[in-house]
């Protein structure tokens, strides 16, 4: 009996001891989404005060997007998307997002502090951040190759992307391939499409 005990015992621990090892495998394996290249280096300063830095972010996967406080056009449904983004991965210390804004000017600490109240921001880790407005145009279509810049034509008197970046837990820009192959480099953050696709790829680089 008790041999018979001990090959159970023996038995169960083996199963568990594979178990363990293809999880680790699996945590560890990298996604199939692609490698754009590393996000550009930046220190901004967000709605609370504090000096933000891309360092602050290693360690997690975060979502960038460009846009304005007082946006007329796109930006209040990005801000939609980026909240449905929370909610989502509300609670998880290796998600956060980053929202620069194009009118630093106007876009100081306190303004965007209150934005995110009226938004309803609960994320600790969703910071709004302002700074130099030569430094973060350069930023965006520079850095991210995402276009922002001033014009009196346009409503509010800037232009941007609606675009959202997927930056992961090192520090690279991620994105997923298209119907032909091709990276899409940056997602829709307007479309729902392009909400549910970034949602999805966060789960893949969540996993890595």
């Amino acid at each position: 009996m008790k041999n018979k005990s001990y090959i159970g015992i023996s038995f169960i621990i083996l199963i568990f001891g594979i178990w363990t090892v293809n999880e680790l495998i699996s945590r560890g394996k990298k996604s199939d989404l692609v490698e754009i290249g590393p996000v550009p280096a930046f220190e901004l300063t967000d709605q609370n005060n504090k000096k933000i830095s891309d360092k602050e972010y290693l360690g997690q996967v975060y979502v960038v997007e460009f846009f304005f406080s007082t946006c007329p056009t796109i930006c209040p449904k990005m801000n939609q998307s980026m909240l449905k983004l929370q909610d989502a991965f509300y609670g998880n210390p290796k998600f956060g997002l980053a929202s620069i804004t194009i009118d630093p000017e106007h876009d100081t600490s306190e303004v965007l502090k209150e934005h995110a109240n009226l938004l309803g921001v609960k994320h600790y880790n969703w910071h709004f951040l302002t700074g130099n407005k030569e430094y973060i145009f350069s930023l965006a279509n520079k850095g991210f190759n995402l276009y922002a810049g001033e014009n009196n034509k346009a409503a509010g008197g800037f232009e941007h992307s609606g675009l959202f970046a997927l930056i992961d837990k090192n520090g690279k820009i991620r994105c997923r391939k298209d119907a032909q192959g091709n990276p899409i480099l940056y997602y829709d953050g307007i479309a729902t499409s392009g909400v549910e696709a970034i949602k999805e790829d966060i789960e893949k680089l969540l996993a890595e």
